[in-house]
């Protein structure tokens, strides 16, 4: 639309036209061969791997000599269209009636062993449905400290990984996780507060304290299951 021989000037008919000059002005260069060599490495590895995202491309590159940093590869599988594949599906459903617990972790610092457990459910996609499979976790350690699998989605099998976490390890001082029904119902909560545990539940703000039992489920989905 902008035309160079036009009787305006190109600085008039960029304004008329709300179009940035630099838009006008730039001309495309193509991708080096060294680009494109490295956009074909970045495309197996994610039908190899399609799990990884940009760090861990990053470090699958490292590994094999090439060194380039993150940005880099972000700008190179962004036009390519790929994007690492992690657990979507939605397990975390309020139940009507449930009791749901304040949460407790705004300001506390979680130094030790034993002083926060949380758990979490995700999904096993098998031939024909899923399976659940759920973890209680040492918040400091990272530690798994026993899990459950089954094959529908009730408070049964949590309430058997807890207490047996309960059993081995002794109570924690604080036990968080979703609003989920499985941990809001009254037989998964009954056991906490029989072994004097503090319950604390998520809300909608503090999202990132799953993070670390999601990025297990992660690591054993795509890289195990």
């Amino acid at each position: 639309m902008i035309g160079r021989n036009h009787e305006l000037p190109v600085t008039a008919q960029c304004a008329l036209l709300s179009v940035a000059r630099s838009t006008v002005y730039y001309q495309p260069e193509p991708t080096s061969q060294r680009g494109v060599d490295l956009m074909r490495r970045i495309d197996e590895i994610h039908l190899e791997l399609p799990l990884l995202g940009s760090r861990r491309i990053v470090d699958h590159l490292a590994d094999e000599g090439t060194m380039v940093n993150r940005k880099h590869v972000q700008r190179l599988v962004r036009p390519m269209g790929l994007a690492a594949l992690y657990p979507k599906r939605k397990t975390s459903i309020r139940a009507p009636g449930h009791t749901l617990y304040p949460y407790l972790l705004g300001n506390v610092t979680i130094d030790r062993p034993n002083q926060v457990w949380c758990a979490d459910v995700t999904f096993l996609p098998m031939a024909a449905g899923f399976l659940y499979l759920v973890a209680i976790m040492d918040w400091c350690s990272r530690k798994v400290l026993a899990w459950r699998v089954s094959n529908t989605i009730d408070t049964t099998f949590c309430v058997e990984a807890l207490t047996e976490a309960l059993q081995v390890y002794g109570p924690p001082e604080i036990f968080n996780t979703d609003q989920g029904a499985t941990f809001t119902a009254h037989a998964f909560t009954s056991v906490l507060a029989t072994a004097g545990v503090k319950i604390s539940m998520d809300g909608r703000g503090p999202w990132m304290d799953n993070v670390m039992i999601e990025r297990l489920w992660r690591s054993i989905k795509y890289e195990e299951v």
